[in-house]
């Protein structure tokens, strides 16, 4: 049986005095894809939010959190981070003035910066998954398209050489093209053994390259299973997510 790396038990995420994220479990196994698929608004970024600790002002959780067999429910962003968590957050976050190259580097100071001298040959790995970043690794960011953002926003993720990967709604905002190479990207992520936990309003394509999903509706988990059970049950993806195949 493969090692845990997320444990997630009785997760529940507040705004105030407002609950808005309802007691949850969840768990991502080592090299496994795991998929949180819902509509806009269900709680998704909530729940990705949570479990790196960065709710916004005024927001809390509560429940217990395990990754790698560490409790981190009280351990603040840096921490978390700093073992090995790390997202590719909605809008990118990208250093627009800086080059692709440059927003590559940064992605490896952890590294650097605990002495791992090997951690350059990841930057290979990169250019060999994303031979786009390649050609274009003089120019800054800020010229990139939406698509060529996105791959260099998880190229920098990837860089740290990360205990998880968890990507908040990759697809959001792409051409239909652009979307289709992204989640093939996930699935060249998947055979490499990577841990990924994937939020998506992009139903189809996201059980299509996952192992195992939950449905989240208005906060709450509301379904899970095995995702190719999840994507054959025509009911579920039209009730629930409004979509038809």
């Amino acid at each position: 049986m493969s090692e845990t790396v997320l444990a997630v038990e009785d997760l529940s995420a507040h705004y105030g005095q407002v609950m808005a994220l309802e007691p949850l479990a969840l768990s991502v196994a080592q090299g496994q894809v795991v998929t949180v698929i819902g509509a806009n608004g269900a709680g998704k970024s909530t729940l990705l939010n949570a479990l790196m600790g960065m709710l916004p002002q005024r927001g809390y959780s509560r429940g217990r959190i395990q990754f790698q067999g560490r409790d981190i429910q009280d351990r603040d962003i840096e921490h978390r981070v700093g073992l090995g968590m790390t997202l590719v957050p909605e809008q990118r976050e990208l250093f627009a003035s800086m080059s692709v190259h440059d927003n590559l580097l940064l992605g490896a100071f952890r590294l650097h910066r605990r002495g791992v001298r090997d951690w350059r040959n990841t930057l290979d790995e990169v250019y060999e998954l994303f031979p786009r970043l390649r050609e274009r690794e003089k120019q800054t960011a800020a010229t990139l398209s939406g698509g060529e953002r996105q791959m260099l926003a998880i190229g920098r993720a990837l860089m740290a050489r990360p205990g998880l990967l968890m990507l908040d709604e990759p697809s959001l905002g792409l051409a239909p093209r652009v979307v289709r190479e992204v989640f093939r990207t996930i699935e060249q992520l998947r055979e490499t053994g990577v841990s990924i936990l994937l939020v998506e309003q992009n139903a189809p394509a996201a059980l299509q390259v996952s192992d195992y999903g939950y449905v989240l509706e208005v906060g709450e988990v509301i379904l899970q299973g095995e995702s190719q059970t999840l994507a054959q049950d025509q009911r579920i993806m039209e009730s629930y997510l409004g979509v038809g195949q």
